[in-house]
This record gives C-alpha cells, sequence and structure tokens, in this order.
C-alpha cells in the first residue's frame, strides 16, 4: 500500500483464556501487542495483528509438527471454518476491529493431507495452511476478506488507519 513501515516483535502470552471466543482472543492480542510495542516506541503509530482459525469454538493456531498439521486438516477438510484477525493501532491514537472470513476445504484425501503436511508449509500457519501457497489448492470456497485469510486484511486495515489519521502516499499527513 505504499506506506513505509519497521518490525517489531512484541514478545506475550499468547495462550487462549479458558472458553474465550476466536474474535475476542485476536483482539485481546491484537491490542497488547500494540500496547507492548507502543510502550517502546513513544510518539509513532504501532498496528499489530493476530490472526487464528476456529472450527466451531475450537481454536486452531499454528501446527508444532507435520503430526499436528495433518490431524488439523483432517479436521477441516469438506467443512467450512471461519479466519479471525484482530488488528490493533496503539500511539498517537487507539483504534481496532476483528475481521472474519469463511472459507470452505474440499474433501482431502489421505493423501493430499500428506503431501502437504510434509510440505512444511503448515507448519508457520494458523490452522495449518496458507491459501497464498501450496495450501491454495485446499480451498473451495470463501466468504469475505481474501486477505484476511492470506495475512493481514488490507481493506479493513488501511480503512482503520486512515480513520486514526494515519498518512498514507495519496493524501499525506
Amino acid at each position: 500500500m505504499g506506506l513505509r513501515f519497521t518490525i517489531a516483535a512484541a514478545d506475550i502470552d499468547e495462550t487462549p483464556l479458558p472458553g474465550e471466543a476466536a474474535d475476542v482472543y485476536v483482539l485481546r492480542l491484537a491490542r497488547e501487542k500494540a500496547r507492548t510495542v507502543a510502550e517502546r516506541f513513544p510518539g509513532t503509530w504501532v498496528l499489530a495483528a493476530d490472526t487464528t482459525v476456529a472450527l466451531g469454538t475450537e481454536l486452531l493456531g499454528k501446527p508444532s509438527s507435520p503430526t499436528e498439521a495433518r490431524e488439523m486438516l483432517t479436521q477441516l477438510s469438506g467443512r467450512t471454518h471461519a479466519v479471525y484477525t484482530g488488528v490493533a493501532l496503539a500511539g498517537r491514537a487507539q483504534e481496532s476491529m476483528v475481521v472474519r472470513t469463511g472459507v470452505t476445504f474440499r474433501t482431502l484425501s489421505a493423501g493430499e493431507i500428506d503431501w502437504y503436511a510434509n510440505t512444511g508449509e503448515p507448519l508457520d500457519k494458523a490452522g495449518a495452511y496458507g491459501m497464498q501457497g501450496k495450501g491454495s489448492f485446499l480451498v473451495s470456497g470463501i466468504e469475505g476478506s481474501p486477505t484476511n485469510v492470506i495475512g493481514l486484511p488490507l481493506g479493513e486495515t488501511l480503512e482503520l488507519l486512515m480513520r486514526a489519521g494515519v498518512p498514507t502516499p495519496w493524501r499525506g499527513p
């Protein structure tokens, strides 16, 4: 989007609270990340986000192994799940939101699941898949923001930044 930025990690505990709903969880983490980094960089804009995959009330984070990736992919096969991203802005202004996208998977064969789990791609992705990569073949339908599933929901994030008065290349400070 033509915005200049610096990446700064926020070292926070990302453990879901007991019974915490997916939308509440990602919003809490995004706000905590933004607040934590804003304390280190006073007077700047800090944008933070967190994403999770929810199958019903079950949260599917990043798998720790190909075996765990296979389990997640098996659960998602032939079903619709939700991808939630919390986005928070801290520093000069406070804004936050949650974006939800519905994703439907094809019914997957054991061979497809095994092959994809062994590519290594699922290991750093919530829900064990990346729609922007090899995992695109898993998805048969989507309802909502595609960029939310790929990473940061760009259109919605841009609206949040503009509401807060963050300068953009096309409208300046």
